[in-house]
């Protein structure tokens, strides 16, 4: 059953219930306009190229991808500078985009509860791995980079 337990399932289970919300939709609520395709395109397209690098830099460093598994490495470089959770930033760069293109403005409050299930079933769990397997680079690591996007020197 861990195998489900994994960020994409449940990225896609929040963009079929955004999808839903977008359907049955009461009161035709949306966001409207050619910026809104806009800009989900562009969020969508810089969620996908953020979760790509991050893919790419873990391969080439050959430590996991897999959230519940313990990394052999602990990644500072390539994306990894700006975020220690690039991927899941992407996801939600990725679920937002598609809340715009399915005109699902009822689905916004949506974001913050996924940000909040990624927070406390992978990230927290996953620094928490990283602080007992790499203590003091951890530590490190943590001061100078933020959680989702920037460094502490910014």
């Amino acid at each position: 059953m861990k195998w489900i337990d994994i960020p994409p399932v449940w990225l896609a289970g929040f963009v079929v219930i955004a999808w839903r919300i977008g359907i049955a939709d009461p009161w035709g609520l949306g966001f409207g306009g050619a910026w809104s395709d806009l800009a989900a395109g562009l969020l969508i397209g810089g969620g996908l190229v953020l979760m790509l690098l991050a893919v790419t830099e873990l391969r080439k460093q050959r430590t996991t991808v897999i959230p519940h598994r313990v990394p052999a490495k602990m990644v500072q470089s390539g994306i990894y500078r700006r975020s220690r959770n690039p991927i899941y930033l992407g996801d939600v760069l990725v679920l937002t985009g598609l809340i715009l293109r399915f005109d699902a403005a009822l689905a916004l409050p949506l974001i913050p509860v996924f940000v909040w299930v990624l927070e406390r079933r992978f990230i927290l769990p996953e620094e928490d791995r990283l602080r007992r397997t790499f203590r003091a680079d951890f530590a490190r690591y943590s001061m100078k980079t933020r959680r989702w996007f920037g460094t502490t020197k910014d």
